[in-house]
Formats: structure tokens, C-alpha cells, sequence
């Protein structure tokens, strides 16, 4: 009897033991992950400094083309290191001539840009209201998209000029009418006044910043082409656009 109490007693011991030891060893691991934690914020601003990279690389490629926020910084050098002011439109209808306002500067940089990116000529006429307008500078061609998405949908300020009307002819910014008290201009989408009496009920509500020069034949037979509800021509006519001088 006394040797299994004996026998009893050592296995307690050796259990007690044991248990000690794990406590030791328990208690050491958590105070190396104590001096672990502190050195943690060191660490973790080391691990920032690449992410910081990234952003700034990111900045510096957004500076080098338009976007929304720097559009007249953009524009404003754009439009000194390219001054052309005449564009050609070519079509399947036949070509149409046009001359940029220099007194427009923003909306002439704007459209010699992206006639020059070609933006313009992944697009087509998409709205005809005869006895109207003619309006172009999209299209459902995915590359059309694809350029909205790289400017980043910016948009002109307006530059409404007392001697700028919606003649006969004249070429016009699109813009959008909800939430816009500014009337800033779409830089993608433009129209031509194709009533012979102008549309001068909306001057001063689009920026008019060229005119047709040649192509009045070509503006009126595309007037003429057979269109959807939707006001899209039926048979597209899109634009081939190339910066004259």
C-alpha cells in the first residue's frame, strides 16, 4: 500500500514538474513576442514606403496627358505647342472642312488634341434632327470607350463669345443639362447647325467654337440619311479626322 502511494506521489511530482516547465517556457515565448510587437511600427513604415512609390509614379504618369484635374493647365500648353486650326473630316457621304476660333483657345486645344490622339476617328455621326443639327463624337466601337476612359471624361469650361453664333454651319460643343450650372462642355461629342436659319435659341447654352469652311453638300446629305428611333443613322457615318494646318 505504501509503495503504490509512494509510486503515486512521484508520478504527481513528475506531472507537477512538467506543467512547470511549460509554464517557463510559455511565459519566454510571450515576452519575445512582446519585444516582437514593439518593433512592429518600424517595420510596418518600412513596408509603406514602396506603396508611396507606386502612388507617386501613378501622379507623375497622370501629368503627362489631360485628365480632369488639370485640364486648362493642360490645354493652355497644349494649345501654344500646336496652334493648327483646320480639320478635315472624311466620310463615305464626302468630306467636310472645318476652321477652329483661336478666341475659343481651350475648345480648339481640346479638339486638335484628340483629332491628333485619334479619338475622332474611332467615332461617327450619332444624332440627326434635320432642319437642325448634326451631331458626332461617339460611336459603339470599344475603342471609342477605351479613349473616354484614358482622359478621364474631362470636360472645358465654357467660352461663350457675343460674336460666336449658332449659324449656319457652325461647329459646337455638346454638354450635359442636369447638374451642370456651369454649361461646361463635353470635349467628345460636338455638332453642326444644319438649319439654313441657324439655332440661335440655344446661343449662349453651347460654346460655338468653329465653323464649316467646305462640306456644306456633304452636312446636307448626311442630314438626309435614313436614322432610328433613337435618332442614330441607321447605316453609320463615321469619321476619318486628320489636323490640316
Amino acid at each position: 500500500m505504501n509503495t503504490f502511494i509512494f509510486a503515486a506521489y512521484n508520478s504527481l511530482m513528475r506531472i507537477a514538474l512538467t506543467i512547470l516547465i511549460i509554464l517557463i517556457l510559455f511565459t519566454a515565448c510571450k515576452k519575445k513576442e512582446g519585444n516582437s510587437v514593439t518593433v512592429a511600427p518600424q517595420q510596418n513604415s518600412g513596408i509603406k514606403t514602396p506603396v508611396k512609390v507606386v502612388k507617386k509614379i501613378a501622379e507623375d504618369e497622370e501629368k503627362d496627358t489631360i485628365n480632369r484635374y488639370n485640364t486648362v493647365e493642360f490645354l493652355t500648353v497644349y494649345g501654344k505647342e500646336n496652334p493648327e486650326t483646320e480639320v478635315l473630316f472624311e466620310t463615305r457621304l464626302g468630306n467636310i472642312k472645318v476652321r477652329l476660333y483661336r478666341d475659343t483657345p481651350l475648345h480648339r486645344a481640346s479638339f486638335i488634341f484628340l483629332v491628333k490622339q485619334g479619338y475622332f476617328s474611332t467615332t461617327c455621326v450619332h444624332r440627326i434632327v434635320e432642319d437642325f443639327v448634326v451631331q458626332g463624337g461617339n460611336s459603339e466601337n470599344s475603342k471609342t470607350r477605351r479613349y473616354r476612359s484614358k482622359y478621364k471624361s474631362y470636360t472645358l469650361p465654357s467660352e461663350f463669345r457675343k460674336n460666336r453664333k449658332h449659324k449656319y454651319g457652325a461647329l459646337a460643343a455638346a454638354r450635359d443639362w442636369d447638374n451642370n450650372p456651369n454649361k461646361r462642355s463635353t470635349p467628345f461629342e460636338f455638332y453642326f447647325i444644319q438649319d439654313k436659319n441657324g439655332g440661335h435659341h440655344i446661343d449662349g447654352e453651347h460654346t460655338v467654337f468653329g465653323e464649316i469652311t467646305s462640306g456644306f453638300d456633304t452636312l446636307e446629305k448626311i442630314a438626309k440619311v435614313k436614322i432610328g428611333r433613337d435618332e442614330w443613322p441607321i447605316i453609320d457615318v463615321c469619321f476619318k479626322a486628320t489636323v490640316i494646318r
